[in-house]
């Protein structure tokens, strides 16, 4: 397994490469996050071992778990629902966390806001979710609230520093394309809105069964978990 996770991530950099290059753009203008969510230590490591530095995860659980026991140079994303009461043994237990992916309202901006302050350490990059699906059971601040939980961040939280936008397209992938466009275009009005280039707003969506897709509209970072490290491994109920 450990060495099946090493060989499929080295493919999917080709493909991403590849990828980047069919959009006109360098490889290196896009960032793959190895999600290895439900993965024991001994495969993120080997994944590690061969060169990639920059992993996600959906628990805190999970990432409070992993991260110590792990080179402190890797770059930690946190993807998943991030609930209020979870932030402090977060940031506390992973002073190597990179960005948080998945801010979806004021609330949450603003503990990690207030968190980042009273531990002293340096401001944490974030990104705005936004539900391009519509479906119920996603998290993520509706497209016409965007610009708005955008400004909230970059104007009341003084020790965030908003980065760009993550969306998840539809699990059966049917309404991807469109899912990805419209984060696309909400990347368009808050630039516009905050007076900032394109460049200086990520985007964050594709996984393994889009990212190819997903960099052709524009992703600069994709998430891909699966496709490296298998199918997850479910032993008992995960709790954020």
């Amino acid at each position: 397994m450990e060495v099946a996770a090493a060989t499929a991530l080295r493919s999917v950099l080709y493909r991403a490469q590849q990828a980047a290059e069919r959009s006109g753009r360098l490889s290196d203008q896009v960032k793959v996050v190895a999600v290895s969510k439900t993965k024991p230590v001994s495969v993120i490591r080997q994944v590690y071992d061969a060169g990639h530095r920059c992993f996600g995860e959906n628990y805190v659980q999970e990432i409070v778990e992993k991260a110590p026991q792990l080179p402190d140079d890797i770059e930690w994303h946190f993807i998943g629902h991030l609930q209020s009461n979870k932030v402090k043994p977060l940031l506390a237990a992973v002073p190597n966390l990179f960005m948080v992916e998945s801010v979806d309202d004021e609330k949450i901006a603003n503990r990690l806001d207030n968190v980042v302050a009273s531990i002293g350490r340096e401001p944490l990059k974030v990104l705005v979710q936004v539900n391009t699906s519509g479906e119920e059971s996603k998290s993520g601040v509706e497209p016409s609230g965007c610009v708005e939980l955008v400004k909230h961040v970059k104007q009341g939280c003084p020790n965030l520093e908003f980065s760009g936008l993550m969306t998840i397209g539809m699990l059966d992938y049917t309404s991807t394309p469109e899912n990805f466009r419209t984060l696309s275009k909400c990347r368009v009005e808050v630039c516009k809105a905050l007076g900032i280039t394109e460049e200086q707003c990520e985007l964050s969506m594709g996984m393994s069964g889009d990212f190819e897709q997903a960099i052709e509209i524009g992703s600069t970072i994709v998430r891909i978990g699966s496709t490296i490290f298998g199918a997850r491994e479910y032993p008992k109920k995960q709790g954020n």
